[in-house]
């Protein structure tokens, strides 16, 4: 009898699913909009004080020197979005402009997202992003007391 429950219980472990790469929205301390996955971690911020949004992409091989970024988004709203006004400390590549609508459109509305430069690219899935995306959106432009 014991040999069973314990046969049982191991192969419940078995059938839960692996871990799951989520996207997550918190509004505080600013507005942000998280994913992690092998590949990259992602962070969206809105910050009201500053009114400007930021993405963040911390790449598993770095970010090398390069002089534009791009995203291209892959799905039923496909978009290429591209910068010469980005930072990179070598692991972790930055954007921050006033606006992000082409961003939260690309994010929300495809299935993935490949961020690249002209010698380095990670491509991260966008399942799940919607509903994250809409709060964040709300978040960004709900009124400030």
């Amino acid at each position: 009898m014991r040999y069973l429950s314990t046969m049982r219980f191991a192969l419940m472990i078995c059938l839960l699913p692996g871990v799951a790469h989520a996207w997550d929205f918190t509004p505080t301390p600013v507005c942000s909009l998280s994913h992690s996955e092998n590949a990259a971690d992602v962070r969206v911020t809105y910050d009201h004080s500053s009114r400007l949004y930021a993405i963040s992409i911390k790449a598993a091989g770095g970010w090398p020197a390069a002089s534009a970024f791009s995203i291209r988004f892959d799905g039923p709203a496909p978009n290429v979005i591209s910068t010469t006004r980005h930072q990179s400390d070598g692991q972790t590549l930055t954007v921050t402009d006033a606006g992000f609508g082409n961003v939260l459109n690309g994010l929300e509305f495809n299935t993935s997202a490949t961020a690249f430069t002209q010698t380095a690219a990670v491509t991260v899935s966008l399942d799940g992003a919607r509903a994250p995306v809409q709060a964040f959106r709300a978040c960004a432009t709900a009124p400030v007391a």
